[in-house]
């Protein structure tokens, strides 16, 4: 499967920061933690997981690791549900990460219940027994420009809906016409696919996406195009294209999250055409969607 989307969009800028503060890791004789292995530096969040590794000095039985990314706040890592890091026999740690601008390693004993998310890393003292952070290593990633902006293009694995995906960055490209193609790849027992995210905000404003070749898809395929806060939950406006896996199904949803609210959600059929328009209009406390080619607004 493979789309082509122009955009273009009006605005008054608005342009948000997500703050990261960094210690460098403090060399404590006993016991001390360092890091062997770290993500890329990101102020973009998201649900890619990357590998993360170091070493401890001076741990006993029944200590362990607790990890935390930092994307304006500090969340632990991997999972809420899955917050400590077992330490190996040879003293190595390691696990998976979500991307963030810093990331932190803590020692602490059994029966330690961390936080999901703060704003201030634990200190020294009681059942914490170390504390180390790092930035995430430079990386520059690949991006491509399209409607006149820089966009990163996603890679790795990420956890979507439960389900593990691989975004490869070799399904993202722009063409001479300036046209952005995205498309998933692979075969039946390996798919890879694509996403393209804008690290900067533009704000409140008129979107306006043209996309081809939605007629292709297929029923179990997604194609969304959004609008996100990652500093918080439910903070997103969609544009959806799919049929969920079945064949019958409309094919097109306006969503508001969350979701699940029966007002936040209003399903369309897309037509059989070349080319399909979707506009958003996002105001201070209002969204309008709208779509000529298939008479739908919300």
């Amino acid at each position: 499967m493979a789309v082509q989307t122009s955009f273009r969009q009006s605005l008054t800028v608005l342009n948000f920061l997500l703050a990261a503060s960094c210690a460098a890791p403090h060399g404590a004789v006993n016991p001390s933690i360092t890091f062997t292995k770290v993500p890329p530096f990101t102020d973009q969040g998201g649900e890619t997981l990357d590998a993360i590794e170091g070493q401890v000095r001076g741990a006993r039985p029944g200590q362990t690791i607790v990890l935390y990314a930092r994307s304006g706040e500090w969340w632990v890592q991997p999972m809420a549900n899955q917050p400590l890091t077992t330490i190996l026999a040879d003293s190595s740690w390691k696990n998976r990460t979500h991307p963030g601008t810093a990331y932190a390693a803590i020692l602490v004993e059994a029966g330690y219940h961390p936080s999901p998310k703060t704003d201030v890393l634990p200190e020294k003292g009681g059942s914490v027994l170390a504390v180390a952070t790092t930035h995430g290593r430079g990386k520059a990633g690949k991006s491509a420009v399209f409607g006149g902006y820089q966009w990163k293009v996603r890679q790795g694995i990420a956890s979507i809906s439960g389900t593990l995906t691989e975004f490869n960055p070799a399904n993202a490209w722009t063409d001479p016409h300036g046209l952005l193609h995205l498309r998933i790849a692979g075969s039946p027992e390996h798919w890879t696919c694509t996403a393209v995210n804008l690290p900067r905000s533009l704000g409140y404003g008129s979107y306006r996406f043209v996309v081809r070749g939605l007629g292709q898809a297929e029923p179990s395929s997604v194609f969304t195009m959004m609008i996100s806060d990652e500093t918080g939950p439910a903070r997103e406006m969609d544009i959806e294209i799919s049929k969920w896996g079945e064949a019958s199904a409309r094919n097109g949803q306006f969503v508001i999250q969350p979701y699940h609210i029966p007002a936040n959600t209003v399903q369309f059929r897309l037509p059989e055409a070349a080319a399909t328009t979707f506009i958003l209009r996002w105001a201070p406390g209002r969204a309008e969607f709208r779509s000529p080619e298939t008479k739908t607004s919300a």
